[in-house]
């Protein structure tokens, strides 16, 4: 019974990490897909003002928004020829991993509540 129960805490632990997404992996997919072309170098200054700042975003809204881009004109969707096209290739794992790399970067984004 010792066993199962560390043996179910380990799982438990190792989940976790993964679904906090590999900020390396993440910075190596943003550069692999230039979204620094539209979003800016800094992630904080975009090409165009309609475009999001991304640097210092929370995780679930960049995995959610990447999610919805993935699924284009589907329930749920978003739909940008751009951003579908870029996401398309990118399984949930590098969804996590990008998520993860531009929440660590310090943004210049302003929350009022």
């Amino acid at each position: 019974m010792k066993k199962l129960i560390i043996a179910l805490f380990c799982s438990a632990v190792s989940f976790s990490a993964l679904a906090g997404g590999n900020i390396e992996n993440g910075k190596a997919l943003t550069e692999k897909y230039s979204c620094n072309t539209c979003h800016g170098k800094d992630f904080n200054t975009p090409l165009d003002p309609s475009y999001p700042k991304l640097a210092g975003q929370h995780k679930d809204y960049l995995v959610h928004a990447l999610t919805a881009y993935k699924r284009g004109d589907k329930p749920n969707g978003r739909s940008d020829g751009t951003m579908t096209k870029q996401v398309e290739p990118l399984t949930n794992k590098d969804i996590q991993d990008i998520a993860a790399y531009l929440h660590s970067l310090q943004g210049s984004l302003v929350l009022k509540r």
